[in-house]
Formats: C-alpha cells, structure tokens, sequence
C-alpha cells in the first residue's frame, strides 16, 4: 500500500468517525495519489478557496510586471471615492484581508451597493486592523481586471489550462466582473491540481506558473487576527493550522490541507460545522 492510499484510508475512517458529509477525497504524498468519492464527482462551489484562485492571478500579474502588489489601489481605480486614509490601501492589504477598512460580509453585498468598490475604498481607513470579507478580495480583482482586463479570460492560458481546468466560470457581480471571493464552481479532483501546485511552489510539469516567493507569502507573515485556534492567523488565502500544518478553507468544508512540503489533501463536502474537527484529524493521519 502507498503512503497516499494509507493517509486516504485513515482519513476516510476519521470521516465516518466525526460524521462529516463528505463529496470527495484526495491525497497527494510526493508522486502518489489516492482518491475516493462519497458522491460523483461534479464541479461545485468552492467558496473561499477562491480566494487562493485570486491570489495566484494577483502573483501571476504581478510576475509579469503588470500589477503591483504594494501599489495603492485607488491609483488603479482612478474614478472610486476616497475615504479617510483609503488612498493608502493596497492589493497586498486586500488580499491579507489588513486593509482596514470596515466592510463585513454580507450576502446581500452586490444588492446592498451600486458599486462594491466604490463603496469600499469610499470609506475611512483604520489601520491595519484584520477583517475577512469578500469585497476585499473582490476589490483587489476589480484592480486586476483594470489591469489586464477580463480576469477569467487571462487566466486561461495562464493558470487554468497549464492545469488543465477547462471552461472555468467565475460568478459575476451585476457590474460583469468576477466576485473575487467565492463563485467558482471545480470538481475536487480540479481543486487538487491547485493544490499540487501551491505545494510546488508555483511550478506545474517543469512550467513556472507563478513565481515561489509570492506562494510562500500565502503561508508565511502570520497575521494575528484575534480569533480562536484554527482560525488565528491568516496569511496571503491560508489559514494557520490544524496543527503545524496550513490550509485553505471554504465554506461547507472545502479543504485544501497542505500537510508539509510533500503532502496535500483535497476535501470537498457539504458539512460547514464538522470541517475543523475532520481537518485536524486529516492532518494527524497525515503526520
């Protein structure tokens, strides 16, 4: 039995221990792979993890000398209102969620404002003080798409296809453009591969998609967002934990479990409230 199939067979007992709605599984262990299916495998909502889809595309760019990650926004975005501050915001601070702007999450947002971005950079800035929400993330796509334009059609030659993800969709506000922090639809298995190559540091097949350090950053320069264990640090995307490993993390347990620098587990699911107690005990299996 391979390494891969081992972790996968542990992980699929702490599944059936804890409860958890499982979809699909998969393991990665250097070269090996082991997958299972509790369901067909069909694309479906990702959630969060979008929001590592958008940090890829912000490094691409950016290793293309195209956007610049500490350049402020509204410099971009030249027709926004500025609040108090705003002008100092950057794609960094929107995508390590420290822009300090007062813009909780919402599921009404796009209905809530005429423009999201506008509204956004139109209000006072606090520091560097940590907020999740989506319209950070949908604000530093918003700087991109004004920066290569459409946002999923650069990407294909660029990330998704090297892939070898066809057809992506990414949901858009009411304004045509991507909503930046969910509203990608993958199949776990497709999830995988973005999986590999975060773990790879950027490199997929011997092509360099996008450059190492900026991966790194999604797990490195831990920001204390002064929350509760598992969810009290946030870096580039990643979420510090379970244990000594990192992840991403979207809602109804889609997980994306990066072990060590060999390993990485792929869980999707419909089971928002037992995803923390099944990520640690993947990461044990895993250890």
């Amino acid at each position: 039995m391979t390494r891969a199939q081992s972790i996968l067979d542990s992980i699929a007992r702490a599944i059936d221990d804890v409860g958890f709605a499982a979809h699909g599984l998969h393991v990665r262990a250097g070269a090996e792979t082991a997958s299972h299916r509790w369901t067909p495998e069909t694309r479906e909502e990702i959630h969060s993890l979008a929001k590592g889809v958008a940090v890829l595309a912000a490094g691409i760019a950016r290793d293309e000398g195209v956007l610049d990650p500490d350049e402020p926004v509204t410099r971009i975005l030249t027709d926004a209102p500025v609040g108090l501050g705003a002008d100092a915001v950057t794609s960094r601070h929107l995508l390590t969620m420290t822009s300090g702007v007062d813009f909780p999450w919402s599921p009404t947002m796009f209905a809530d404002h005429d423009d999201v971005a506008h509204a956004f950079l139109g209000r006072p800035r606090r520091g560097h003080m940590f907020q999740y929400a989506n319209a950070s993330t949908y604000v530093a796509m918003r700087a991109l798409h004004a920066r290569v334009g459409d946002v999923v059609e650069w990407l294909r030659p660029r990330l998704f296809e090297p892939l070898g993800i066809d057809g992506v969709v990414w949901e858009r506000c009411p304004r045509g453009y991507v909503r930046g922090g969910d509203g990608i639809a993958l199949t776990t298995s497709e999830i995988a591969r973005i999986g590999r190559l975060i773990r790879d540091r950027g490199a997929c097949g011997g092509r360099r998609i996008v450059a190492a350090d900026w991966v790194d950053g999604m797990h490195a320069d831990w920001i204390a967002t002064g929350d509760g264990p598992g969810y009290d640090g946030y870096a580039m995307g990643g979420w510090r934990g379970p244990g000594g490993a990192w992840r991403l993390h979207g809602s109804g347990g889609q997980l994306l479990l990066f072990v060590d620098d060999d390993t990485v587990i792929t869980l999707t699911g419909d089971d928002h409230f037992r995803a923390d107690a099944v990520a640690a005990r993947a990461v044990e299996a895993a250890g």
